[in-house]
């Protein structure tokens, strides 16, 4: 049974051309929305290697579970596959991806509960710097001010969400620029960035080695900027969302040669790319763009079924 063997070289390919694709394409920063849902189709049809792999090797190793698998399959369909001719490999495969499978989510897990206990911290805090005085009740403004001599703004999710200001932002804001900001963070929001960016660094950290694991997180956390950034700049202009930027980072030393310049280099680059726009895909091309991109996890599948459809046909 070669079926599992040609999945995971599937998948080796997928992740080795996918972000090289993606990486020489001059439409990414033009339509990061775009991009994101294609990284995400580039990862899930590389899982989805794996995860069929490992339960065609399975099958082929045990009987009880090659009975699960085709359970409704009719007998040509099953004679097909070949289960039963694999020989120490199979076990081997499909233990190794099983546990590979296993690692991934308890690295999932991981990250959430960090992220919980840093949102945790970050509540604590901020009852600590901003508490309520004595006969107030806990109402649901999404916005908190904050005293504080560096400028800074945040979204901080739970219930109610909201944006935390320090008093130094506030100054540095100027007319529509602090609603960008507000904008900008509710894009994160709504668009669940948190949650990409969790699965994106639990598979980089699962999987240090794994260069596709790693290029997705560095592009989740510069694409989500640019979504977040073109939400703010659609209601309130992109030279308003270009100067809140350059307000809010301007004391980091980003903008200049120091040690902090390197670290943040995107905030330069996004401001750049709000000053100096390039023109949008038109909407055929990104329709184009998202279904071919949604193919990519298609195929896998496919593969998977070529004996049977043989067998069938």
């Amino acid at each position: 049974m070669i079926l599992p063997a040609v999945l995971l070289l599937l998948g080796v390919l997928t992740a080795v051309v996918g972000p090289r694709l993606l990486a020489r394409a001059d439409w990414p920063d033009r339509e990061p929305v775009v991009a994101l849902w294609a990284w995400q189709c580039v990862i899930a049809a590389v899982l989805l290697c794996c995860a069929l792999s490992m339960t065609f090797s399975a099958a082929a190793a045990w009987h009880a579970v090659g009975g699960q698998v085709f359970a409704t399959a009719p007998s040509a369909v099953v004679e097909a596959y070949s289960l039963g001719t694999s020989g120490l490999w199979a076990k081997t495969t499909a233990v190794v991806l099983a546990c590979g499978g296993l690692w991934s989510a308890a690295m999932l897990v991981r990250e959430v509960v960090r992220a919980r206990a840093r949102r945790r911290a970050r509540r604590a805090q901020l009852r600590l710097r901003a508490p309520l005085l004595p006969g107030e009740e806990p109402g649901t403004d999404r916005l908190v001010v904050l005293e504080g001599e560096r400028p800074d703004a945040w979204w901080l999710p739970g219930t109610p969400p909201r944006l935390v200001v320090t008093t130094a932002a506030l100054r540095r804001l100027k007319g529509r620029q602090l609603d960008a900001v507000l904008a900008h963070e509710r894009g994160h929001a709504r668009a669940r960035h948190d949650w990409l960016l969790h699965c994106s660094s639990a598979l980089a950290g699962g999987f240090p080695q794994v260069p596709v694991f790693a290029a997705f997180r560095e592009e989740m956390h510069r694409l989500v900027e640019l979504a977040a950034d073109d939400t703010a700049s659609r209601r309130f202009g992109r030279l308003t969302t270009a100067l809140a930027l350059v307000e809010l980072n301007e004391h980091r030393g980003v903008f200049g040669p120091g040690p902090h310049a390197e670290a943040q280099a995107q905030v330069p680059a996004r401001v750049h790319r709000l000053l100096t726009p390039a023109d949008r895909l038109t909407a055929g091309r990104r329709l184009r763009l998202t279904a071919v991109a949604s193919l990519v996890p298609v195929v896998p599948v496919l593969v998977a079924f070529v004996p049977g459809l043989r067998a069938l046909g």
